[in-house]
């Protein structure tokens, strides 16, 4: 009998809170906003609940704090069906939160305080092992430590299931990583840094980067912004997606919702094609609902 999939994240769980106003503030300048909410946040904890949305049972490994932040998001992963069974509460710490300004169009700064993210590592990926042995997907980002991916890496890997990064945000990967990775997903900022070269946002200059990304990783997808998405691997294959067109009414999340349906799609069995199309069309619709209208 085949095993049911799993998707397990393992990575960070944030307190947003999201400030509205006419623009954002440039140096030395005070904008009047029109109003704020807390919402749960964390790359991490935004692909985790982005993947549990299309069906598959998803796992959260991560750490917050005993505190009230905490316990907003512990919740939140309960509403979301996600197993949090494996989501530390560390005393050492405060839990980690962000602040991010939105303007009038949609797009937003933001300001991440890492926090209980920081102290993840192998304690966790030890306490964790039976369910990264059972990991179909394994999803990692760039908001925890380094050494502690490389932990949570080997191990799915030794188990054979599969392991996917968005390298976000942008910073260098360790030699002890890179082998490791067999998807990973950027943005052409952190492709551009990757590659070592320029990236420029369209699906032309996606499709070149993913070319020079494959060198290093055995599948590389890179996402344009509003132009859309492009795909390579080192097999020759590629896949060029434009975005669907939709009322923009804000951006943030829109790259976690793709990178947690992706997982999912991936994880299910679907082919690559099917897997960006599906990850491109729920982040398109995310980015056409108001943030007032979002849950969590």
């Amino acid at each position: 009998m085949t095993p049911s999939p799993v998707v397990t994240v393992f990575g960070s769980l944030h307190y947003d809170i999201a400030v509205f106003g006419p623009a954002r503030p440039r140096k030395g300048e005070t904008v009047t906003g029109t109003s704020w909410h807390p919402k749960s946040g964390g790359k991490g904890g935004n692909q985790a609940v982005s993947a549990a949305r299309t069906g598959i049972a998803t796992s959260m490994i991560g750490a917050v704090a005993d505190d009230d932040f905490g316990r907003f998001l512990i919740s939140n992963l309960d509403r979301r069906n996600v197993d949090h069974t494996f989501v530390r509460r560390d005393a050492s710490q405060s839990t980690g939160m962000s602040v991010a300004i939105f303007d009038d169009e949609g797009d937003y700064g933001a300001v991440i305080v890492s926090g209980s993210n920081l102290t993840l590592g192998d304690h966790d990926v030890l306490a964790a092992r039976d369910l990264l042995s059972k990991t179909t997907v394994l999803v990692l980002q760039n908001e925890i430590p380094d050494a502690a991916n490389v932990a949570a890496a080997r191990a799915v890997k030794q188990a054979g299931g599969c392991v996917l990064i968005n390298a976000a945000p942008a910073r260098a990967l360790s030699n002890e990583l890179q082998p490791l990775i067999d998807i990973i997903v950027v943005n052409a900022i952190e492709a551009e840094m990757l590659a070592g070269a320029p990236v420029v946002e369209t699906l032309d200059g996606a499709l070149e980067a993913a070319r020079k990304l494959v060198r290093l990783f055995p599948e590389v997808v890179v996402t344009a912004g509003g132009s859309g998405v492009a795909y390579a691997n080192r097999d020759g294959k590629e896949i060029v997606i434009a975005a669907v067109r939709v009322n923009v009414e804000s951006t943030h999340g829109a790259g976690d919702e793709f990178i947690g349906v992706l997982a999912a799609e991936i994880a299910s069995g679907k082919t690559m094609n099917d897997a960006l199309q599906k990850a491109n069309m729920n982040a398109a619709k995310l980015v056409g609902t108001p943030e007032a209208d979002r849950l969590g």
